[in-house]
Order: C-alpha cells, then sequence, then structure tokens
C-alpha cells in the first residue's frame, strides 16, 4: 500500500511506531516520489493491518491529531471519508463558497466542534474539502449536518435536526 503525504519528515518516528509496534508492518519513507509505503512482514498477524495502516497514515497526512488516528488502529469500527463542497452544490463559487465553508466553520470552530461532539466524531476543514472520522452511523450523522450547512441552512436549525438524530440513535443502542 502506498500514501502520499505531505508533513511526514518531521513526525516520522510518531507515524512509524504504531506501525511497526502495534500491527507489525514494515513502512518506509520513499523520498523520490513522496510516498509512505507499507509492506507485510512474517510476524504480521492480521491480514486486515495494512488497510489499517494505510488509513492511518492517510489520517495522518490529511490533518488529524495523532490521538484519533491512534484510534483507527485501535478500533475496528472506524472509518475515514473525504468529500468536497462541491460535491455537495456545484453551484458555489467565490464569496459564497468561503461563506459556506465559514457556516461549517462557525465563529471560532463553534459549529465545527459542536458537530463533533454532538455525533461523536473529528472534522477536518482543508480549504474545499471536508474529512471525517467516526463510526458508521455517527459520520453519516456529522455529513447530513454540514451537507445542509453548505446548502444554506442556520446552525441552529442544523444543530436543533443533529440533536434529535443523535438522541434517537442512542436510544436505540
Amino acid at each position: 500500500a502506498v500514501v502520499s503525504t505531505q508533513s511526514t519528515g518531521e513526525n516520522w518516528m510518531k507515524i512509524y511506531t504504531p506501525v511497526v509496534e502495534h500491527l507489525k508492518l514494515q513502512i518506509r519513507f520513499n523520498v523520490k516520489t513522496r510516498n509512505v509505503e507499507l509492506k507485510t512482514s512474517p510476524e504480521t498477524a492480521d491480514v486486515g493491518s495494512i488497510q489499517k495502516a494505510a488509513d492511518f497514515v492517510r489520517a495522518f497526512a490529511l490533518g488529524f491529531d495523532l490521538e484519533d488516528c491512534l484510534a483507527l488502529i485501535r478500533l475496528d469500527d472506524l472509518f475515514l471519508e473525504s468529500f468536497e463542497i462541491a460535491d455537495v452544490k456545484t453551484t458555489l463559487k467565490g464569496d459564497h463558497l468561503a461563506r459556506a465553508i465559514g457556516r461549517i466553520a462557525g465563529k471560532g470552530g463553534r459549529t465545527k466542534y459542536t458537530i463533533e461532539n454532538v455525533t461523536k466524531t473529528r472534522i477536518v476543514l482543508a480549504d474545499s474539502k471536508i474529512h471525517i472520522l467516526g463510526s458508521f452511523q455517527n459520520m453519516r450523522i456529522a455529513r447530513t449536518a454540514i451537507c445542509n450547512l453548505i446548502l444554506g441552512s442556520p446552525p441552529a436549525k442544523v444543530y436543533g435536526k443533529m440533536r434529535t438524530v443523535a438522541s434517537r440513535m442512542s436510544e436505540r443502542f
């Protein structure tokens, strides 16, 4: 598995240690192609560990905190999803796109943090790309909330819907 990344130089040991010690994989950074290369070793126990390692490195490269990335290695039901604002609404350009990003982030990042806390997910806003890390159901709730904000719903209305859906989800289990 090959994962392209930018910020690996100064953080190499933070990436290297969990992959080698926990997942028992071989990892190297190809300087020419600027890719992280993963390979199974004779000690590798689980076949799915190479996918976990690829997700871990990709999440780190996308800008998630190291602790959140480590959760991808430890837990089985965590996933990573990325989409662009243009995927939701293609007509947004210039200032309208900037306002949509602003609605997602909120004043001082408050809207983003609220969505993260209610849905138990992690969100990274990278320009017009949005990356969500969490369980499948929780990612769906967060994605719906973000899509509603992109489409122009006021944050208060989105909070209300999100809390209703989240409380319904917690009642089921």
